[in-house]
């Protein structure tokens, strides 16, 4: 039967994989990729440039191509549920193309497939279809948010202090930060959505790139280093033509 692995390959340094990510990688026939085109480049550089590192025998790259998704769709959860179940069609068109029936496929996934990635979603709604039959594994890696605490040296929170991880959707839309937790940690923020939330009293630790030659920080108050931010980000996405970033807000104690 064909089996998967699915490999957390860290936020961007490829010194962060793992050695059990390693021995996966090397038991690995065929690498699948689904990248999104504006950042299919430098992404596929870093996991070019791991396997090259790490190994030797004989492995093929597929790469997959990803269904349009509508970026402002009326109902978002809708769109996206509708977009994973073309993914889905196209990983398993791929896997019975590419993949021999006793072969292993790989996924290398940034960061930890726990943590807002699709791709276990994915391989579930293939499971559940019953199309095609395959067993799959999860390899953990370092996620953006042990980089960009590693990068600015701090901890997540302070002692015995509470934490959310949330999205900038969330927190811009929703009030997705409680009053009553002291830190937020935002992922898919494409609108600095700090901006709506009242600065007063709130440190931000930011950082893009984390892990790569190409990594920017900033940190202070968000009501002396917001500006700083906006335009730095907007700058980077100009300059490289696409940006993954991440930050920490703290309520002061």
């Amino acid at each position: 039967m064909r089996h998967i692995h699915v490999i957390g390959i860290g936020a961007g340094n490829p010194d962060h994989a793992s050695i059990q990510a390693v021995n996966a990688m090397q038991a690995t026939d065929v690498f699948f990729s689904l990248d999104k085109g504006e950042q299919v480049a430098e992404l596929t550089a870093v996991r070019t440039e791991l396997c090259r590192r790490h190994l030797d025998g004989d492995y093929r790259w597929v790469d997959i191509a990803d269904p349009p998704r509508d970026r402002s769709p009326d109902d978002y959860d809708a769109e996206v549920r509708r977009w994973h179940s073309a993914r889905a069609d196209a990983i398993g068109d791929a896997f019975r193309s590419e993949l021999d029936d006793d072969g292993v496929g790989a996924f290398l996934v940034w960061g930890d497939p726990s943590l807002y990635d699709s791709t276990l979603r994915i391989l579930d709604d293939l499971h559940e279809r019953g199309a095609i039959e395959f067993t799959h594994d999860v390899i953990p890696g370092v996620t953006s948010i042990s980089a960009l605490a590693a990068a600015h040296r701090i901890p997540l929170h302070r002692i015995g202090e509470s934490m959310i991880v949330t999205t900038g959707r969330r927190l811009a839309r929703d009030g997705g930060w409680p009053s009553d937790v002291a830190n937020a940690i935002v992922m898919l923020d494409g609108d600095c959505s700090f901006r709506h939330v009242d600065p007063t009293g709130i440190d931000i630790w930011w950082g893009a790139y984390l892990g790569t030659p190409h990594e920017l920080l900033v940190s202070g108050p968000v009501a002396e280093v917001g500006a700083e931010i906006q335009r730095v980000r907007a700058e980077a996405r100009v300059r490289h033509g696409w940006i993954m970033d991440i930050y920490l807000l703290r309520r002061d104690s």
